[in-house]
């Protein structure tokens, strides 16, 4: 049996009780903004006008958002379609206004400025469909969760099962909490970041749970908190470096992505930051806070056939 070295183990939950400070305060905060301030809903959820708009040249974006802001059109989602000449513009609906009618009006100010923009098509998103995809991106996110603590439960023990959701919900919670309090545009983008951040975060949630399932059967002494430091500190290098090259890639996204997928960006950002956190503390605190123990995690002994007669004989 393989006895480690706990002298070079980082003390993570001698921090317990401030984490867990710190995660009741984001998450009561997070849930007073939601109920207060709610969601800043995009036109995927409230529904609205969306017009498909063809240039001769490449289409300056930063441009035709400027136009459209300036002749009271400030909530317009502007985006490549197809290619660099064709743009999709997305306008929210307004009370008293006809959808052709908001659309007509978007593209005589586009005509204004270049005299080559042509309307080549355009739709109408009712406010129905937007409350039908509320419904199932939050019935995505529940179902999400009690697979995860199905699988967890079946493949390490319930306390591990009850810390990943937990650890989950708190990620989830919190970036939602964010998009609240700062008003930010909450749109399908951001449900798909917030599910992504999900993935990720059960990633890391996994290893940890692994490495201290692995660590409770090979530790001959030790208390749950000693062999959980282990077992973090063990698995310390590669969340460093795999938070850091995530989040590499996701600044350059924010940076150079464009506004159309900075709701997109800014999610995962923030989903990585916590999910990190998350899975040191959230996770393994909820277990070790359930009592999870060595004989929990230790194998079942399976008797072998005709072990009784060799013993009589």
């Amino acid at each position: 049996m393989q006895i480690l070295n706990m002298k070079e183990t980082v003390a993570f939950m001698s921090l317990k009780t401030p984490a867990a400070i710190l995660s009741i305060l984001l998450i009561v905060g997070s849930v007073a903004s939601l109920a207060v301030n709610q969601l800043n809903w995009g036109l995927d959820f409230t529904g609205g006008t969306q017009i498909e708009v063809g240039y001769q040249q490449a289409a300056d974006l930063d441009k035709i958002r400027q136009q459209l802001e300036i002749s009271d059109f400030k909530d317009a989602v502007v985006q490549n379609f197809g290619s660099s000449q064709d743009v999709l513009i997305r306008l929210a609906s307004r009370e008293g206004v006809k959808p052709s009618e908001l659309g007509d009006a978007a593209i005589k100010v586009l005509q204004e400025a270049d005299s080559t923009a042509e309307m080549r098509g355009s739709s109408y998103v009712s406010s129905s469909v937007g409350e039908e995809l509320t419904e199932q991106g939050g019935l995505a996110m529940l179902v999400a969760l009690l697979c995860i603590l199905i699988y967890v439960a079946m493949r390490f023990e319930w306390r591990f099962a009850l810390g990943s959701v937990a650890a989950l919900a708190h990620d989830v919670i919190i970036t939602l909490g964010l998009f609240s309090v700062f008003q930010l545009e909450f749109d399908l983008t951001v449900l798909a970041a917030v599910l992504a951040v999900i993935g990720y975060s059960l990633n890391d949630t996994i290893v940890v749970c692994d490495r201290i399932r692995e660590n409770f059967r090979k530790v001959r002494k030790g208390e749950a908190e000693e062999i959980i430091n282990i077992s973090l500190t063990q698995t310390l290098n590669r969340t460093i470096v795999t938070s850091l090259t995530t989040i590499l890639v996701l600044i350059a996204l924010f940076s150079l992505g464009g506004a159309t997928i900075h709701g997109f960006a800014t999610a995962l950002l923030f989903g990585v930051v916590i999910g990190t956190y998350s899975s040191i503390y959230v996770s393994s605190l909820v277990a070790l806070k359930l009592g999870i123990s060595k004989e929990d995690l230790m194998p079942t002994e399976i008797e072998k056939e005709g072990a009784d007669q060799d013993a009589v004989i």
